[in-house]
């Protein structure tokens, strides 16, 4: 059962999105869902490192510039960013402020928070629970030039 918690990143989210712990965040994917141009969900998996909170209404994101995703963004600029932890799930609805950056290969967008709803299992699903999120590995090094650049181009003004 999802409910709304307002229309700004709660504390724990804006502390996980601002990279401030981003070595503890580095085996976790996020899925990032935009629409297509049939308005067609249209998810792609990004990592804590794409992902960096301004402050609690904004969140810039660094995607490959060329993919649908980026796409999908510059054209509806529409978004979701779901973060599925143990004992809850999350969807940050966003809209896509002004053009993107791009910065080589890569685009940066901003995106404004609309609204955030949190997702928790209902009574009657008994002890049924999220038991992790996403993950992958093995986690990549933070003195990669690609993620070096990648980290860069979030804080690019």
């Amino acid at each position: 059962m999802a409910r709304s918690i307002g229309a700004s990143l709660p504390p724990d989210l804006l502390n996980a999105f601002s990279q401030a712990d981003l070595p503890s965040r580095l085996d976790r994917a996020l899925p990032l869902v935009t629409l297509d141009d049939e308005m067609r969900p249209h998810p792609m998996l990004c990592s804590y490192l794409e992902i960096l909170a301004m402050e609690p209404h904004t969140i810039r994101v660094a995607i490959v510039a060329t993919g649908r995703s980026a796409r999908n963004l510059a054209e509806r600029k529409v978004a979701t960013l779901i973060v599925v932890e143990p004992e809850r799930t999350v969807y940050v609805k966003c809209r896509a402020a002004g053009a993107s950056l791009t910065v080589g290969a890569l685009a940066r967008f901003v995106l404004k928070v609309e609204d955030v709803l949190e997702d928790a299992a209902d009574p009657s699903e008994g002890p049924v629970r999220i038991t992790s999120g996403i993950t992958y590995g093995p986690p990549p090094s933070l003195d990669d030039p690609r993620i070096r650049f990648t980290l860069d181009a979030l804080r690019r003004d």
